[in-house]
């Protein structure tokens, strides 16, 4: 039977040719029978796939043998089987060329270069980060939405507002953060590459000691679990929507509706509502989806 994994990476490179990146994907995932999302713009590509162990690793060999992703760091996760032995993470594949492979609404802000995005903040592994700790305090900025930060973070964490990563900007500009400029900041997100984005945007307003957790909270969990300095569960993009990173994950979230400690997300139920919530499978049972939260589509 197929073992069933799922593959998380990102690379930053120029690309003349966005578009014959894209069809040259395409081709590769369908021959190989991987699914999953692909985002490539001209600054590199962006995924989250799952397939068979065999052929994720074929998969990673062909994109690798391409110079310009031949660095890229290619993080595992279990995936989960259908009766078939194909992955229930992901029921189709979708491809897609954008102006961003991060979608902050300032696609020239960015600078990437054959080394990657220029004048970022300075990667620390999950190792460094606690000797970083251990020797200064630091400010821990969260840059992922608020749903994601609701159900697990960094202890003490700045955790800004946004609903959506294209508010960021909006919110780093309105002066509620300037109190940070002169602070060592941390920012770290699921897997890394919205940090990528973030940090220089963040450089661009003045904020001076910034630095990345390199591999986002998915490496930090697979080096120190839930016995470091991480609480609560990860939002993950892929059908899963949730995951811990061992058996004594703390539930860090609150259900909207009646304050009890869940990691559960779920989509509003109503037609015309297009948000998440984090809301306990109890009142879910009882309680319409929207009575608090219907936002028009």
């Amino acid at each position: 039977m197929a073992t069933p994994k799922v593959l998380l990476f990102y690379g930053f490179a120029p690309l003349a040719d966005p578009d014959a990146i894209r069809l040259w994907q395409r081709t590769l995932c369908e021959s190989l029978d991987i699914r999953g999302r692909i985002i490539i713009s001209k600054d590199g590509i962006n995924a989250t796939l799952g397939g068979d162990v065999i052929q994720l690793k074929k998969y990673v060999r062909g994109t690798k043998a391409y110079v310009p992703f031949k660095d890229i760091d290619f993080k595992w996760s279990e995936g989960r089987a259908l009766d078939d032995g194909t992955t229930a993470d992901f029921p189709r594949l979708s491809v897609r060329v954008r102006d961003e492979l991060v979608t902050f609404g300032a696609p020239d802000e960015l600078t990437v270069d054959e080394s990657g995005v220029v004048d970022g903040g300075t990667h620390v592994t999950p190792e460094q980060l606690h000797a970083l700790v251990a020797e200064k305090p630091v400010v821990f900025f969260d840059g992922r939405n608020q749903i994601e930060s609701d159900i697990g973070h960094f202890k003490g964490a700045i955790r800004p507002p946004v609903e959506t990563t294209r508010e960021f900007i909006a919110a780093l500009d309105s002066g509620a953060y300037d109190h940070l400029k002169d602070q060592p900041i941390v920012t770290y997100c699921t897997g890394g590459i919205r940090c990528e984005v973030l940090t220089p945007l963040m450089k661009n307003r003045g904020f001076q000691e910034v630095y990345q957790l390199d591999g986002g909270i998915a490496t930090y969990g697979d080096a120190f679990g839930d016995d470091g300095l991480w609480e609560g569960s990860l939002y993950v993009f892929d059908d899963r929507i949730t995951m811990d990173f061992s058996d004594h994950t703390a539930l860090v979230g609150e259900c909207d509706s009646c304050g009890a400690a869940t990691n559960h997300v779920a989509d509003c139920g109503d037609v015309s509502c297009v948000r998440q919530m984090v809301r306990c499978e109890g009142c879910l049972e009882t309680e319409s989806m929207c009575d608090r939260h219907a936002v028009a589509a």
